[in-house]
């Protein structure tokens, strides 16, 4: 007879599953497309980047060779925003024909060219290059020493190092490109697609005895010396009035790989593996808690409501205690009702986005060879979704009995996202100053002017007329005119400590993705897993929500019956967690030096934040009134 899955076993398949279902339907991104022998392939070039100043370069920001006309990619609002800046380069191939050794051009650096290059090789910058929508890959050494492949992106500027016996530090470069192509061959039409782009780079001081413009020849570089590329060389040196010749020789490698499955490698650059099951394990705990929690809540709960409707019927002219002594004052509106609202509506708008979001990244529209797709998609849906922020907003405001609902609108649409702009806008201006690519341009920052107030602010308003038409919810118990006296507080029952505690379990079932997640943001790596992540946040969601109403129940026991904020703090205090992890990450796992690049990191990480208290606490809130309206409906009230 089989075994009955327990519910573990459930969650570990289904959470499997999903996680193998978005890496397969994470891949397909454009059309694939078949490539005929000779036919011609163009290199682009993209951004420099480094994760030691997180400013991306425009590609010729350095003095490297330039095409004779320089194309822009048409770049879509995500890629503006990430620093992508795709364009044309010299390096051309032609399809499974190999070039030995080509000389790409010549240049003599002046001093700020060679400063440029020291400067950027100090940073530990790379390069970044796309062949048929595939960014360069260099292939590395596992540190457990393991025969697998693994990748990193792009390929360094340059190394220092001492030669020849030379005591001080020299800066070289990486003028030397051995690109290898690999394809995929169909065998009934003779034509290939292209599965994977790897680079080697190496520094060369190339020899030549008479330099031709049209016809350049290098002895240490042509079809018969291809060798001396591997061997030991002497390494081209970057100092000013230092000539360097930048060379590159092309090869292509038939493969298995098939072109659904080309971005594998690319998925799985980090040489630390996920711990699928440790990760697991951690949320089926928090899992496993939230559940008791639940499970002794209703218990507790069920029990009160049904002693106090005992009292009721046997007339027992006892006192009222706990909870239900509180019945008179427990929906009386809060302090500051209207910017209660204001941070609900925004919650809203931010959960749905998310919410919408991952759903498209499961289903694969969101693949990693949609370059900027991720991006362009939250900030469409985020314009979008203020509709629902509106009529949340006004729905909430008007059970308050509030008249200024115009001007609680206009809160809604301009608050959260003016902040978020303000500080957006000073780390533009700080990226501006250092003539990075990551700056965003006066067109873009207008496109996003016009779709917050042409799109977003309209939508808002129209989704808080409707909510304000609808009829006022109702409170299940009429409200004391004269407020009840709160008494005295045990030390665990304040404000401050209980909002702060309940801020543990929420970033408890977000610790480990939150890891992966920076790591992709921060370091220049892939992430893939939006199965997993879709769990972490439906656990995120039950984790508030359960919490919340615990400590909710708990303070109403106390007779305490200003839960509104409180309730909305309790859960949105996660974030405070998120952001002194993120400052622990800042300093156990990157290794930013620069100032602005600090700024940055925390500035970014500050939004991050901020967002992520405005959903959490929004999530709590509707938990807590979902709750209170609830146990206050099922009690006899006189």
């Amino acid at each position: 007879m089989g075994r009955v899955p327990t519910r573990a076993t459930t969650w570990l398949f289904f959470a499997l599953l999903l996680s193998s279902s978005a890496h397969s339907f994470y891949l397909p991104g454009v059309a694939p497309r078949d490539f005929t022998t000779g036919e011609e392939l163009t290199v682009k070039v993209n951004k420099l980047s480094s994760t030691k100043t997180q400013l991306p370069y425009d590609y010729y920001y350095l003095t490297y060779c330039k095409p004779n006309k320089i194309v822009n990619n048409a770049e879509n609002l995500g890629e503006v925003l990430r620093g992508d800046r795709i364009e044309n380069s010299v390096y051309k191939f032609r399809m499974r024909e190999e070039e030995p050794c080509k000389v790409a051009c010549r240049h003599t650096l002046d001093a700020e060219s060679a400063k440029n290059f020291k400067e950027k090789i100090d940073d530990e910058y790379r390069v970044n290059m796309i062949l048929d929508n595939l960014p360069v890959a260099v292939l590395r050494q596992r540190r457990d020493g393991s025969s697998s492949t693994t990748y990193e992106h792009g390929f360094r500027v340059g190394f220092k190092g001492n030669y020849a016996g030379s005591k001080e530090e020299k800066y070289f470069i990486n003028n030397h490109l051995s690109f290898r192509v690999m394809f995929h061959k169909d065998e009934l039409t003779d034509t290939a697609r292209i599965v994977g782009f790897e680079v080697t780079p190496n520094s060369i001081k190339h020899d030549y005895k008479v330099w031709d413009e049209k016809n350049p020849q290098v002895a240490t570089c042509n079809a018969n010396t291809k060798n001396l590329v591997q061997g030991s060389t002497v390494p081209q040196e970057v100092d000013t009035n230092k000539e360097v010749v930048f060379t590159y020789d092309v090869s292509f490698k038939e493969s298995d790989i098939k072109w659904a499955s080309r971005w594998d490698t690319y998925l799985l650059m980090n040489d630390d593996q996920i711990h699928w099951f440790s990760i697991i394990n951690s949320l089926m705990i928090v899992l496993f808690l939230s559940g008791m929690v639940a499970m002794i809540m209703m218990r507790t709960l069920y029990r009160d409501i049904a002693n106090y409707n005992q009292l009721e019927t046997q007339d027992e002219a006892q006192e009222e205690t706990g909870w239900k002594l509180v019945h008179g004052d427990v929906f009386r509106a809060p302090i500051n009702p209207g910017l209660l609202c204001v941070y609900v509506g925004t919650g809203v708008q931010i959960f749905a986005m998310a919410l919408v979001t991952m759903i498209f990244a499961l289903l694969g529209f969101l693949s990693p060879s949609n370059r900027g797709g991720l991006m362009t998609a939250m900030v469409l849906l985020w314009v979008f979704m203020g509709l629902f922020a509106g009529y949340s907003s006004s729905r909430l405001y008007k059970m308050f009995k509030g008249t200024e609902w115009k001007k609680t609108t206009l809160k809604t649409a301009v608050m959260f996202p003016g902040i978020l702009f303000a500080v957006f806008f000073v780390l533009n201006a700080l990226i501006w100053e250092e003539r990075s690519s990551g700056a965003v341009p006066f067109g873009t920052m207008f496109a996003l002017f016009c779709l917050w107030f042409g799109i977003s602010v309209p939508l808002v308003f129209v989704g808080s007329y409707l909510g304000f038409k609808k009829p006022p919810m109702e409170d299940p118990v009429k409200t004391n005119k004269i407020p009840r006296q709160i008494p005295e507080q045990a030390w665990y029952m304040k404000p401050v400590f209980s909002i702060l505690v309940g801020g543990i379990l929420p970033f408890g079932a977000v610790f480990i993705e939150l890891f992966f997640i920076l790591t992709s943001i921060w370091l220049n790596q892939f992430y893939y897993i939006f199965g997993f992540l879709f769990i972490v946040f439906i656990i995120l969601l039950v984790t508030c929500a359960e919490i919340t109403i615990v400590l909710c129940y708990f303070q109403l026991c106390s007779e305490d019956y200003h839960w509104w904020w409180r309730s909305y703090l309790t859960a949105g205090s996660s974030a405070l967690y998120l952001f002194l992890y993120s400052v622990f990450y800042f300093f156990t796992k990157l290794e930013i030096t620069k100032l602005v690049s600090g700024i940055l990191y925390f500035g970014y990480m500050i939004i991050i934040s901020y967002a992520f208290f405005v959903l959490t606490g929004t999530i709590g809130f509707y938990a807590c009134f979902w709750f209170v309206r609830k146990i206050y409906s099922s009690v006899k009230i006189d």
